[in-house]
C-alpha cells in the first residue's frame, strides 16, 4: 500500500486559493478515478475537484470553510501498488505547527498594540468560534465591532482570515476602532481584479454609518428574512466597489439591425444542419465588439492604481444569468481570433456550462470586456455596472419592429425595420467621452453593415 497527495489544483493565474465548501467524501470511503472528492469555492465560481487517483480515503487535512493554497494537499488517498508522484506523508502536524505560528504571531502583535477590557462574546446571537473570540479579545474587539465584520464562512460566518483582515486593515496609530472613538480612520475597499487585487483606501468619518454597519431594520411578523448566498454577497460588494471606484458614464446608440436578423432567419437552420448548433444573435454581436474593441485598442484596457494596462489579448466577458438568480461572466478568450462558427460553439458552450455549474476556475478569469444582454428580459436598454478592473461593458438591448425613415436614392419612406439600443458605461476616469461613443457607434456601423449575403 502506498499513499497518494490529493492536492488543489491550479485554478487560472489570478487564483492563489480557495476555500473548502464541502467534503463529498468521508473517510474510509471508496473513490474511483476522476470522482469528485470535495468541493472549492474562489470569489468567481464553485468548483468540485476530482481524484487522480483510485482508491481509499484515509485521511482529511483541512476543514470546512478553511482556506487552502494552491498546490497544498487536502487529502491523502491509500491506493494499491506504488504511483509515480505518490509519496506517503502526513501533513496534520504541519497543518496543525501553522495555524498555531500564526496564531501566535496575531497575539504577539495585539499584544504590543493598546487593548479594550475583555468582552462577553456569549451576548449575541451570531456564532464564532473559540479561535476568532480569542482573536478578537487579545485584539480588544469589542462584541459591537465583532458584529459588523463580514463573515465569508458558511451562513457568513467570521473565519479567522477574516477577524486577521479587519485587524490588519482597521487599525490606526496601533488601536482597533471601537464606537467610542471618534476620529477619522481608512476604510479599505478591495477591486477584484483577475490578474491583481488592489487595495485602493477611502477615508470616511468614524461617526458617520459605513456600509459594514449591521442594519437596523427589524422586519414585522409576517416579514420573510432570506440569507444571501456566498455568491449573492460576493457580487454585491463586488457591485458597490465598482460603483464607489469607477465614474461611470453611459452612451446609448439606436441600431437597425434589419439585415441581422433576417440573415439569421435565412442562415439558422442550415448552420444548425451543418455544426449541430444553434446559431443566436449572441455570437453575432461578440463579433462586432470584438472587431470594436481591435479599433479601438483603449477600450481593451485595465487601471491598476494610477497605471493604464493596455491588453494584448481580446477576451470578451459574456454575463450570464444563472437558475439561483445570481449572475457569472465566463470569458471568450482570445475573440478577435474566433470566427462566426467558432464563436457560435465557445458562446453556447459556456452558455450551457454556466447553467449547469460546470464552469472551471480560469473560464471566468482574465477578461478585459465585458458584455451583457438585458434584452432576453424584455428590457429596451440599461446601464450595467463595470466589471473591475475593466474599463467598460456593454449592454444589449431588446430588438424590436419599429417604423422608421428609410432613405433611398427615389427619396425617404417609412417601413418596419428591426431596431435595438445598445448602452455603454464606461469608467470617465480613463475613456473621455468621444472614445466611449465612438466604440458604440464603431459596434452599431458593424451590425448596421451586415452582409445579407455572407456565407458562414
Amino acid at each position: 500500500m502506498s499513499k497518494f497527495e490529493l492536492k488543489l489544483p491550479r485554478m487560472g493565474e489570478s487564483v492563489a486559493e480557495a476555500t473548502l465548501t464541502t467534503w463529498l467524501k468521508e473517510v474510509g470511503d471508496t473513490i474511483e478515478m476522476d470522482d469528485p472528492v470535495f468541493e472549492i469555492a474562489t470569489d468567481k465560481v464553485d468548483s468540485e475537484v476530482p481524484s487522480e487517483v483510485e482508491g481509499i480515503l484515509k485521511e482529511k487535512l483541512f476543514d470546512i470553510d478553511d482556506i487552502i493554497k494552491v498546490g497544498e494537499t487536502v487529502a491523502i488517498i491509500e491506493i494499491e501498488g506504488g504511483v509515480n508522484g505518490a509519496e506517503t506523508v502526513n501533513k496534520s502536524t504541519e497543518v496543525s505547527k501553522e495555524t498555531v505560528a500564526a496564531v501566535a504571531e496575531t497575539i504577539s502583535i495585539a499584544k504590543e498594540a493598546s487593548s479594550s477590557p475583555l468582552q462577553d462574546y456569549s451576548d449575541t446571537e451570531r456564532f464564532y468560534s473559540p479561535l476568532v473570540k480569542n482573536i478578537a479579545k487579545e485584539e480588544g474587539i469589542s462584541i459591537a465591532i465583532l458584529d459588523t465584520i463580514e463573515g465569508t464562512g458558511k451562513g457568513g460566518r467570521v473565519t479567522k482570515n477574516d477577524i486577521l483582515a479587519f485587524i490588519k486593515n482597521g487599525k490606526v496609530s496601533g488601536s482597533v476602532v471601537t464606537p467610542e472613538t471618534k476620529r477619522t480612520v481608512v476604510e479599505p475597499v478591495s477591486i477584484v481584479d483577475e490578474n491583481k487585487a488592489v487595495d485602493t483606501p477611502i477615508v470616511a468619518n468614524a461617526n458617520k454609518p459605513t456600509n459594514d454597519q449591521v442594519s437596523t431594520m427589524s422586519p414585522s411578523g409576517s416579514d420573510e428574512v432570506i440569507e444571501m448566498s456566498r455568491m449573492g454577497k460576493l457580487i454585491a460588494k463586488h457591485m458597490v466597489d465598482s460603483v464607489s471606484t469607477s465614474a461611470h458614464v453611459q452612451s446609448f446608440i439606436e441600431v437597425d439591425v434589419t439585415n441581422v436578423v433576417n440573415w439569421r432567419m435565412k442562415m439558422k437552420d442550415t448552420f444548425e444542419k451543418m455544426e449541430g448548433e444553434k446559431l443566436t444573435f449572441t455570437p453575432i454581436f461578440m463579433e462586432a465588439v470584438a472587431k470594436a474593441l481591435k479599433k479601438y485598442p483603449m477600450m481593451n484596457i485595465s487601471v491598476d492604481g494610477d497605471k493604464v494596462i493596455k491588453k494584448k489579448n481580446i477576451n470578451i466577458g459574456m454575463a450570464a444569468a444563472l437558475p439561483d438568480g445570481n449572475l457569472i461572466v465566463p470569458v471568450i478568450k482570445n475573440a478577435d481570433r474566433l470566427n462566426l462558427v467558432g464563436m457560435a460553439k465557445v458562446v453556447n458552450d459556456l452558455a450551457r456550462r454556466s447553467r449547469e455549474n460546470g464552469l472551471k476556475p480560469d473560464e471566468i478569469q482574465e477578461g478585459t470586456y465585458t458584455v451583457t444582454n438585458v434584452g432576453t428580459f424584455g428590457s429596451v436598454f440599461g446601464t450595467p455596472i463595470i466589471n473591475q478592473p475593466q474599463v467598460g461593458i456593454l449592454a444589449l438591448g431588446a430588438i424590436r419592429k419599429m417604423p422608421a425613415v428609410i432613405e433611398t436614392p427615389e427619396g425617404d419612406f417609412i417601413g418596419i425595420r428591426s431596431k435595438m439600443y445598445i448602452s455603454h458605461s464606461y469608467d470617465h476616469r480613463v475613456v473621455n467621452g468621444a472614445l466611449g461613443s465612438m466604440f458604440a457607434k464603431a459596434v452599431a456601423d458593424y451590425l448596421e453593415a451586415w452582409d445579407i449575403n455572407r456565407e458562414l
